[in-house]
């Protein structure tokens, strides 16, 4: 039945927003540090943090690595929470040298289960973190579970709002085929359609899934 469900709601968002092409980002090396510069603040903000970045020609591995963190903070500003932000983006930077020697592919080429234990050890780095970068910037198939996701399967009596990250993941897992696309355009459905529709206050009149 909840499989259904799933199927349903994918299907009338698709419909409804079409293709997202999300996430935003140039290189896989990106999309990881946006996902670590998106905790806690809207995209538009990431983008400027990360604009400041390339315009200092330090967006990469070795050159934030070598960079002092008071530096980052000030470069990253505009990401908010920025002395946080810096210490963590230094720390699977650090993580990503040390392991990896700075390099994205060869950390694409861990196994998933593997690598997400290893990210979760990472300081700063929490379950939508971490799958945030397996998924968009590693094309690992895992599930991303965000505040949209909780919102719109809570008010649809799917699962409840205060279920656990897991409980939330493993109903994606076991219902749908593990399909990377098919995880990363679903995610992204569910961002565009919080966004315009399932707010905080809701407007379910002119939502998509109005007739679930």
């Amino acid at each position: 039945m909840k499989n259904k469900k799933l199927i349903g709601i994918y299907n009338k968002l698709y419909k409804a927003f079409g293709p997202q092409h999300w996430w935003p980002g140039d290189t896989p090396f990106e999309v990881a540090v946006g996902a670590i510069l998106t905790q806690n603040t809207n995209w538009g903000n990431v983008e400027k943090a990360i604009n400041n970045l390339k315009k200092e020609h330090v967006l990469s591995a070795r050159a934030i690595h070598d960079m002092p963190v008071k530096k980052l903070a000030s470069l990253i500003q505009p990401s908010g929470y920025f002395n946080v932000k810096a210490k963590r983006l230094k720390s699977f930077i650090n993580f990503l040298m040390k392991d990896y020697h700075g390099s994205m592919e060869r950390l694409r080429k861990e196994e998933m289960h593997s690598l997400r234990h290893k990210l979760l050890g990472v300081n700063g780095i929490g379950p939508e973190t971490a799958d945030s970068i397996l998924l968009y910037a590693l094309d690992k198939p895992v599930f991303v579970i965000d505040a949209y996701t909780k919102r719109v399967l809570s008010r649809h009596k799917i699962l409840g709002h205060d279920d656990f990250y897991e409980k939330y993941q493993e109903l994606f897992h076991s219902s749908l085929k593990k399909d990377g696309k098919l995880f990363n355009e679903y995610h992204a459905l569910f961002v565009k359609v919080g966004k315009e529709f399932c707010k905080t206050k809701s407007v379910c009149e002119k939502c998509p899934l109005n007739s679930l």
